[in-house]
């Protein structure tokens, strides 16, 4: 019987296993390459890629320039890196492909579940705030706010934390910014309180704000903070989601 060596040993499709894993490997560490950008970092120096990818410098350097041969980096006079066409290409090609409603409602409905509030997505439009998604508390017995419903802006924790990130001075402002929520009690209504954090797209584009909302009766100032986490972590994965990134580098 023929000696079978770690070599010979074939995977799917009749190639070789260990050649499989390799393939596995290396597309592993690109994406961590090509995940080493964005944010506050559009573009790195050789030591800083490789510090954020987790590879030693001369495997992200090679690494690097294969990327860079398929046009996903390009390298710049100075040495640093940064995402080339085709990494725009790809987005692109995403967001053409993409449906905001599949993205966003599932989160919702988890907030929703997770808080016993209902959530919502606002977007800006003028000076107004207007509901783009809603998934109603299981507590409510009828839909009390509809999808295409709009608000002033600075009335409710949806409209500020929109201004907030839109770059309205103020210290109220800068608090939002600094904190990475708002709450906000009897400002929309004379019942209604609302806690909300932002949602960005690429490029930290401000794309609007998920919140949960109720009566101030049953969501006091205490449950409202309680509750921030959970919302700024739908806000957070609904960047993800919509190709941009939620920094939670707030004061506690």
């Amino acid at each position: 019987m023929p000696r079978t060596t770690k070599a010979t040993v074939a995977g799917r499709g009749g190639r070789p296993a260990v050649e499989g894993q390799h393939g596995l490997l290396a597309v592993e560490r690109a994406v961590r390459v090509l995940r080493a950008f964005g944010g506050a970092h559009p573009a790195l120096g050789l030591a800083a890629l490789s510090e954020r990818a987790q590879l030693h410098k001369s495997t992200a350097l090679r690494i690097a320039r294969t990327l860079a041969h398929a046009d996903f980096l390009v390298q710049k006079d100075d040495g640093t890196w940064r995402l080339g066409p085709a990494a725009g290409w790809l987005g692109a090609q995403y967001q053409q492909s993409f449906d905001v409603h599949d993205a966003v409602t599932p989160l919702l409905r988890e907030l929703a579940r997770t808080t016993g509030e209902s959530a919502s997505l606002f977007v800006r439009e003028g000076d107004m705030r207007t509901c783009l998604l809603r998934v109603e508390s299981a507590s409510e017995e009828r839909a009390v706010l509809h999808p295409g419903t709009a608000f002033p802006l600075p009335k409710g924790a949806p409209g500020r934390v929109i201004l907030a990130f839109s770059g309205q001075p103020g210290p109220l402002y800068e608090e939002i910014r600094r904190r990475g929520f708002h709450l906000a009690m009897r400002e929309r209504a004379a019942e209604a309180a609302s806690v909300a954090a932002p949602v960005f797209g690429a490029n930290w584009q401000l794309l609007g704000a998920i919140s949960i909302s109720g009566p101030a009766a049953r969501l006091t100032e205490s449950r409202l903070r309680s509750h921030a986490g959970a919302v700024m972590d739908a806000a957070r994965r609904a960047s993800q989601r919509l190709g941009g990134t939620f920094v939670r580098t707030l004061a506690r």
